[in-house]
């Protein structure tokens, strides 16, 4: 079945004076507009198309990248309000509605917004939700601590950002961990930190454990040496807000990483920074 929401594989089984109808194994076809067909396109090739349905209900293919896939949150642009919800650019021709039901307050134009998007079973129609957190669930969740995972930047709290993991569970990055400027609907990797007893999920941007110090951020220090002619102006005493504008890591992953670095006498420490060991 061509699913809605998602990137299909499909295979073009014949040309149509509006375009090309791509097919699925099991026989059904969607329709390709001549507005998203290429003159190299023929029968028998193999598209990858987003599927979703058009200003008439249809279910159609297009070519263009959506900002959101099916059962995944994204940060976008409310460009209308009408009486039935408001409508936000996801990147495709007829946009995206959230009806006001699936609004935590009343969406305003201009304005962006964290959303879900999620399916009508019945009638197959996509909506977007700003009431995220009934789609996260944190019971049980399948992760393991140390594992790098995909965040999408939720909230400024007052204990630091929540975030989305991995379009599933919530979590936390304490402001301890932060060094640099974060923005709510931010893309970015992180490392599982800690899973509490009671679910919640602590979130690092640096990698957990020593031996990911050594394979991450030695070899980031040692690239950004050479890429500066052998030389950074850092040292332990300079600030956390320094050190990740230079290297993008933190104060501590910066500590055991140069201390290793030195053992195995590949840098040298001077008083007014770090450089290649052999460097003049």
């Amino acid at each position: 079945m061509i699913a809605t929401g998602k990137y299909n594989e499909l295979v073009i089984s014949r040309q149509a004076s509006v375009g090309l109808y791509l097919e699925d194994e099991s026989g059904e076809d969607v329709l390709l507009p001549n507005k998203y067909c290429t003159e190299d396109m023929k029968p028998g090739d193999s598209l990858r198309v987003f599927i979703y349905r058009d200003s008439e209900d249809r279910k159609i293919a297009t070519t263009l990248t959506p900002g959101i896939l099916l059962h995944e949150f994204a940060l976008l642009k409310v460009t209308a309000v009408s009486e039935v919800g408001a409508f936000l650019d996801w990147g495709l021709e007829k946009e995206l509605m959230a009806p006001f039901r699936e609004q935590r307050q009343k969406m305003e134009i201009g304005r962006w917004y964290v959303v879900y998007l999620d399916i009508d079973l019945k009638t197959d129609r996509l909506y977007a939700s700003n009431r995220v957190e009934r789609f996260l669930q944190n019971h049980d969740p399948s992760l393991q601590e140390g594992e790098e995972v995909t965040l999408l930047i939720l909230q400024k709290t007052d204990l630091g950002y929540s975030v989305i993991i991995n379009h599933k569970y919530k979590g936390l990055i304490f402001d301890n961990e932060v060094f640099k400027e974060l923005y709510i609907g931010e893309k970015l990797k992180g490392y599982v930190k800690r899973i509490r007893e009671d679910h919640k999920i602590d979130i690092s941007l640096q990698p957990i454990g020593y031996g990911n110090f050594n394979d991450a951020n030695m070899a980031s220090i040692l690239q950004k040496l050479t890429d500066k002619n052998g030389f950074l102006p850092i040292t332990d005493n300079s600030t956390p807000q320094e050190i990740y504008s230079q290297l993008g890591i933190s104060k501590k992953a910066f500590k055991k990483s140069i201390g290793a670095l030195y053992k195995e006498r590949k840098i040298a420490l001077l008083p007014d920074g770090i450089k290649l060991a052999g460097n003049p």
